[in-house]
């Protein structure tokens, strides 16, 4: 039965995202089988329960990473529920009536209110659904260190990929210049004329990795394997930004004068 809180979902379609495919093959050493992923998911509401307000059948929804939480912790009541400890992941985990999470390649979910958004009236459904974990990924730590509505500052996106695709479409919306930054030019055309950055630098051009030192506000780093910091943390200006986004499993390094200098 749909719970209380519950919405009711049939699944349209679900982005593929790269922490799926870590999920899948027990990179992180924390799958549980039989799985079924998928966390970028919109779908249209066949079902609320008694105390949803928000939603109804028929709406287009779209849904994350979490599906529930507490509610009642400090985390929770802050409007910051992914810090909660009693979290419910999409897939992998366990829903409050005791059984296993589906993600969105399964045909149906169900998800407390909270952890559903309304996709707006004309947005494809294939448009919408990366928004939902690389669009946020990026959105949330730019709000989050109060850059999201500063038009002019200086930001960097090192590796593009999923992550780094969206970063630079939402920095540039927020009327940042956007400096990306590659191990080679293999992506720079795509960079500077698909995208619309407007920068592109190579690591490795040591020359102009030294004229841009000291001149970026903030740096999103998407790399999703082990690679040096260094090279990185000297184009950031004094109380720059480093944002790490890539999920790794072993440590990152960085000599320590880097930043306490």
């Amino acid at each position: 039965d749909t719970g209380a809180e519950d919405v009711h979902l049939k699944v349209i379609c679900c982005g593929v995202c790269h922490t799926d495919i870590h999920q899948v093959k027990n990179d992180l050493g924390m799958s549980n089988y039989p799985m079924v992923p998928g966390h970028e998911v919109v779908g249209e509401v066949v079902e609320v329960g008694s105390a949803v307000t928000k939603f109804k059948a028929g709406n287009v929804v779209g849904v994350g990473l979490l599906v529930g939480s507490c509610g009642a912790c400090l985390p929770c009541q802050s409007g910051i529920e992914q810090y909660c400890k009693n979290k419910i992941w999409s897939y992998n985990d366990v829903y409050t009536d005791g059984q296993p999470t589906q993600g969105g390649f399964a045909t149906a979910m169900v998800v407390d209110q909270k952890f559903v958004v309304k996709i707006p009236q004309g947005m494809a459904p294939e448009q919408a659904a990366p928004l939902l974990c690389a669009g946020l990924t990026v959105y949330s730590p730019l709000s989050h260190f109060g850059l999201k509505n500063r038009s002019g500052l200086r930001g960097g996106i090192l590796g593009l990929g999923g992550v780094g695709h969206m970063g630079v479409k939402i920095a540039k919306a927020m009327g940042h210049h956007v400096s990306v930054i590659s191990s080679s030019n293999r992506k720079r055309d795509e960079a500077l004329d698909h995208l619309g950055a407007d920068e592109y630098l190579v690591s490795s051009d040591v020359p102009r990795m030294q004229e841009v030192a000291d001149s970026l506000d903030y740096i999103i780093d998407t790399i999703p394997v082990e690679h040096p910091l260094d090279p990185y943390l000297s184009l950031l200006k004094v109380d720059g930004k480093l944002i790490l986004m890539g999920v790794i499993k072993s440590p990152l390094q960085f000599v320590t004068p880097m930043v306490m200098l």
